[in-house]
């Protein structure tokens, strides 16, 4: 796995910049920002995470951890690639594209090329406790009455339904059955 690169910056082809490590050259994509921080001829210093499937090999450069670290948490919500999560992170700062988590603000996250409402909703639900700020209380007011941490409306979000769709689905449903049943019941009256 390659976790980190070091070299000279000989090329700029798109979103990627092409590394020169000892003869090697990398094709590195990073967020549109820190392409001009990466001028051609200058030294790179770049945090990697690497995304292999079976018809790509995809290394994405970040110049600081902390930034590679939220490209991170956005891979690991259910819906958004590296592609969205790099997406995700040109619509602003780091700071900002935290703010936005902690804060519920999913408009702002759906701004991002290819992130539609509902993986922005998933976003905010999966990781506004996991960005390093203050969560609002009013985060996640898109979910109507229920509760995030509620197992039978996080069973249904990984299930494909968006956090509204799973409030709504079990606002009939007693609370007092047990997770399993109050999905099937949900479920039915669909």
């Amino acid at each position: 796995m390659i976790a980190r690169l070091s070299g000279q910056v000989v090329e700029h082809d798109g979103s990627m910049v092409i590394v020169d490590c000892h003869g090697v050259g990398y094709g590195v994509l990073v967020p549109v920002d820190e392409q001009s921080k990466l001028p051609v001829g200058t030294k790179a210093e770049l945090h990697i995470a690497e995304h292999i499937k079976e018809d790509t090999h995809d290394l994405f450069g970040f110049s600081v951890k902390s930034r590679k670290m939220l490209f991170d948490l956005l891979t690991s919500v259910n819906g958004i690639g590296p592609k969205a999560a790099m997406a995700i992170l040109n619509i602003g700062t780091e700071a900002q594209v935290r703010s936005a988590i902690a804060s519920g603000d999913t408009k702002f996250i759906s701004a991002a090329k290819g992130v539609g409402k509902k993986v922005a909703e998933r976003a905010v639900v999966d990781l506004k406790n996991k960005v390093g700020l203050e969560a609002s209380d009013s985060a996640v007011d898109f979910l109507g009455d229920a509760a995030t941490t509620d197992e039978a409306v996080e069973a249904l979000i990984a299930l494909g339904h968006s956090a509204q769709d799973a409030a709504e689905l079990l606002r009939g449903v007693d609370q007092l059955l047990s997770v399993n049943e109050r999905i099937k019941q949900a479920l039915r009256a669909k």
